[in-house]
């Protein structure tokens, strides 16, 4: 039995445009209803993920940043890993190196280079990824990203870096380029001071080793007392990975990965076909 769902935010959840469909809220719903706990678990930060939430009506605990913050349904923080200063110089060398957009995740906001040149990488993200949308869409998807976000832009990561009362608890590197950014990747695999997922194609995502979705999972089952095999975790991409392989019930969107197909136990339809809506249904029927 069902005791508890963690449901990934973008390609999962949220529609392409970044809101939760009135199916899916609908069900999430009914799932609190009948007692079942909905935990939202994303690579966004917790301002970013309670934005579609509260634009929803949805009260939900938010693992976040990959589970590098947890927070309660009152929103109270509960828990925060940051990363090692050594690695974010190293990665910052290398993302430079391999001419990649870089984004450091702090406690205190997203830092990233120059809002312009941000705003034209975003949009070619879009484009290259949707080659089908009109301009209007590709605006409403740049928009996106700043929604709920503080961003601050700085000409210097290294300030941020050796700041004493600033935390970074993740990196994000863009690249339109497969190579380089397998190259950047490669750097890091294998390592025991640095994680690396990813949440889309053109992006890698660097956290604390701790911070992980299926290891924040692990950690809010125990406290809550559900066992994992009485938990349903649904989501798309690499960085949802940790918490599908220990959940006892794994959901991947048939917009997911292949490979995170493949790990599942089942596929649910598209995040802009209410796929998280049929999940919920099915161990509600």
């Amino acid at each position: 039995m069902i005791k508890l769902i963690a449901i990934d935010l973008d390609g999962t959840l949220l529609s392409p445009i970044g809101v939760i469909s009135p199916k899916n809220i609908e069900a999430i719903r009914k799932a609190q209803q009948a007692g079942i706990e909905v935990v939202v678990a994303t690579g966004r930060s917790f301002e970013s993920a309670s934005h579609p939430l509260e634009k929803a009506n949805l009260s939900c605990p938010i693992i976040c940043i990959n589970g590098a913050e947890q927070y309660s349904v009152d929103r109270q923080l509960l828990h925060v890993t940051a990363m090692n200063k050594d690695v974010i110089n190293e990665i910052i060398t290398v993302t430079e190196n391999g001419q990649a957009h870089l984004e450091l995740y702090t406690d205190k906001g997203i830092y990233a280079k120059e809002q312009d040149d941000f705003n034209k990488f975003l949009t070619e993200i879009v484009l290259a990824n949707h080659p089908e949308i009109t301009q209007k869409e590709v605006e409403q998807r740049v928009e996106q990203r700043f929604q709920g976000e503080k961003f601050i832009f700085t000409d210097d990561f290294s300030k941020i870096v050796h700041h004493p009362n600033i935390k970074i608890l993740k990196a994000l590197a863009f690249s339109f380029e497969p190579d380089q950014l397998n190259q950047i990747k490669q750097t890091f695999t294998n390592r025991t001071d640095v994680i690396v997922t990813s949440s889309g194609l053109n992006n890698i995502e660097f956290n604390h080793p701790e911070a992980q979705k299926g290891i924040a999972l692990k950690t809010y089952t125990e406290k809550s007392g559900i066992s994992l095999k009485n938990v349903m975790a649904i989501g798309d991409n690499y960085n949802d990975l940790s918490m599908l392989e220990i959940a006892g019930r794994s959901v991947a969107m048939e917009n997911a990965v292949e490979e995170i197909k493949q790990k599942c136990d089942f596929v649910t339809t598209r995040n802009d076909q209410d796929g998280v809506a049929k999940a919920i249904a099915a161990i509600l029927a």
